[in-house]
């Protein structure tokens, strides 16, 4: 196996979580009270319990490098994810960024910013 990171990061509410990541097409990897691991492909999320995390002040994030972001973007579309400029959860249409790669951003139900960035 390559060496990887999996970002770690807060769910106030595990069941809530796993149902919008699920949407996405991640499955559940891991879970008890205490953390709970969700796959898609390679791609492998880890979360802790934050309980009283405040989403509107939230600065947790990763990114996620896919093959294709259009595809879990669509996905996230087609489960009701909208596109709009605030509130959780959101998305935001891919565009090719000043570094020269295409990122799509989805920010989930906890206020964690998710880069999807083009491989």
């Amino acid at each position: 196996m390559a060496d990887r990171a999996t970002p770690n990061l807060p769910s106030r509410d595990f069941e809530v979580t796993a149902q919008f990541y699920t949407a996405l097409g991640f499955e559940q990897g891991w879970r008890d009270e205490s953390w709970m691991i969700l796959e898609r492909g390679d791609a492998m999320l880890e979360f802790f319990p934050f309980p009283d995390l405040d989403p509107l002040s939230s600065s947790f994030g990763c990114c996620l490098r896919l093959d294709d972001i259009d595809a879990i973007y669509a996905q996230a579309f087609a489960a009701g994810v909208p596109e709009q400029c605030w509130g959780m959860p959101r998305l935001h249409p891919a565009k090719v960024e000043a570094s020269g790669k295409r990122i799509a951003y989805l920010v989930d139900p906890d206020g964690t910013l998710i880069r999807l960035v083009q491989n």
